[in-house]
């Protein structure tokens, strides 16, 4: 859990560093850069401590310790020309694991402003932990302030949203886990967590696994992303979750084949809403053709589901009703073979940053198979408001959603899908149970839950 004054300072580095660095990404990049830059640090003074050596920063290097930099008496140009010098070569560190290098890979200081080093570096020099972990946690509020995450139509996903989709899904600790946009790795560490709480022992994440077990389930976690900083970032985000060989790569899902032949049991993504101008040029084993980037994202996590694989995808809300063809054929291969349910996001989640409405479609190979209708649910309050600053409230209707798709999934496993239809509180989402021969009707497959909610004769409507 972050503690307020780790909050703070990062906070604290940030404003420092505004005035020269105004991007939000690029203060991310710099603080990161300087967080690791202390955390390599502070490894090897621990060695010390314990009779070891330093390996970080030893013979040539030894000069670029972040004591070196601290030194009294150090003028504001002699540490912004060390610190420059030490970024820059620190991928010439033998003594620092491949994974560090990587990170440290084109870094620089973009400014040139030693009062503003500084003391954005007494800052940094202030911070303390003792394990990965806690500077994890910190990572992870320092990422928060990545709202946009680009010009492709990527946006952030919020925490609470992340949470619900790897709840919904259920990662166990012997699946694989793959996010093919996956931009910071928030889905593939709230997945970790989802599945070291599910082993828990003494109220200990993960005590429960034997060290094979722990071992099989880092090493079965993987992300892909299109760009390297966000390859980065996802890197360093693993690293201090524990991950020592995190397994991302920089990849382009839609052009590329290299990967094509790899699956995996469960999927999660909230994959970029744009396509450029001229549309996606991919490569030619998509089952749907089309050039838009939506389609072809949920077209491959759906061929790339194992036969019993699970998935959870968001998706700007124009997928579920769109009449083009490339949208019909997805919608009819998906409602043939994968999905099991929909689930309608209020219009404000991604608010400030995009006010596109979004869905989450639910995909289970094998439940697929045990019934003859697709579950629609509609959210209305997420537990935070719908305006610009996303103040939290009271109300959220996903905790309601996630009993009743418990129950649903439950009851589906046992052949009676009725089960599942009992008395829900007045503030609970609204649910409908549509047949597929109904969704299917005129070859369109739509899928918004509106359209079904009031023809009682094709759906069960049920106010949760």
């Amino acid at each position: 859990m972050l503690d307020t004054e780790t909050k703070h300072r990062i906070d604290t580095a940030r404003d420092i560093l505004v005035g020269k660095v105004p991007d939000p990404k690029s203060q991310v990049e710099q603080i990161t850069i300087a967080l690791i830059y202390k955390f390599m640090d502070d490894m090897d003074a621990q060695s010390e401590e314990l009779g070891g050596a330093r390996s970080f920063f030893a013979g040539e290097f030894e000069k670029y310790s972040w004591a070196k930099l601290m030194t009294v008496g150090m003028s504001g140009f002699e540490v912004l020309n060390l610190y420059a010098e030490a970024i820059a070569k620190m991928t010439q560190n033998n003594g620092i694991p491949l994974l560090f290098r990587d990170i440290f890979k084109n870094a620089y200081l973009p400014y040139r402003d030693p009062e503003t080093l500084k003391s954005f570096l007494k800052i940094i020099s202030d911070f303390s932990y003792d394990h990965s972990e806690k500077l994890g946690d910190a990572f992870e509020y320092l990422l928060s302030v990545l709202g946009s995450q680009g010009d492709a139509g990527q946006f952030r996903t919020p925490r609470h949203i992340i949470d619900f989709m790897v709840t919904l899904i259920d990662p166990h600790k012997t699946e694989t886990v793959l996010d093919p946009a996956c931009g910071t790795a928030g889905f593939l560490i709230s997945a970790y967590k989802h599945i070291l709480n599910a082993n828990a022992r003494d109220s200990r994440p993960g005590a429960a696994l034997t060290p094979d077990e722990r071992a099989r389930l880092v090493n079965n976690i993987k992300g892909y992303d299109i760009s390297p900083d966000m390859v980065r970032l996802s890197l360093v985000n693993l690293y201090l979750h524990g991950f020592t060989d995190p397994h991302i790569y920089e990849y382009d899902t839609l052009t590329s084949d290299e990967r094509w032949n790899e699956h995996a049991d469960v999927i999660m993504a909230n994959p970029p809403f744009m396509s450029p101008k001229g549309g996606i040029r991919p490569h030619k084993r998509f089952s749907v053709q089309s050039n838009r980037s939506e389609v072809l994202f949920v077209d491959y996590i759906a061929e790339h589901l194992s036969t019993n694989g699970r998935a959870a995808v968001i998706v700007p809300e124009g997928i579920i009703f769109q009449s083009g063809t490339a949208y019909k054929a997805l919608r009819k291969m998906l409602v043939e073979n994968h999905l099991v349910g929909v689930i309608s996001l209020p219009a404000g989640v991604f608010n400030p940053y995009s006010g596109v409405k979004t869905c989450i479609l639910w995909m289970d190979r094998a439940l697929a198979k045990k019934t003859n209708e697709i579950l629609f649910v509609k959210i209305e309050n997420d537990g935070f408001g719908l305006g610009a600053q996303r103040r939290e409230v009271k109300g959220s209707n996903l905790p309601d959603a996630l009993r009743l798709i418990g129950d649903y999934k439950a009851s589906l496993a046992n052949t009676r899908p009725e089960g599942f239809l009992k008395p829900f509180g007045s503030d609970s989402p609204n649910v409908t149970l549509v047949d597929k021969a109904s969704i299917a009707e005129n070859g369109d497959y739509n899928l918004s839950g509106e359209r079904y909610k009031w023809r009682c004769t094709q759906a069960r409507n049920i106010k949760l």
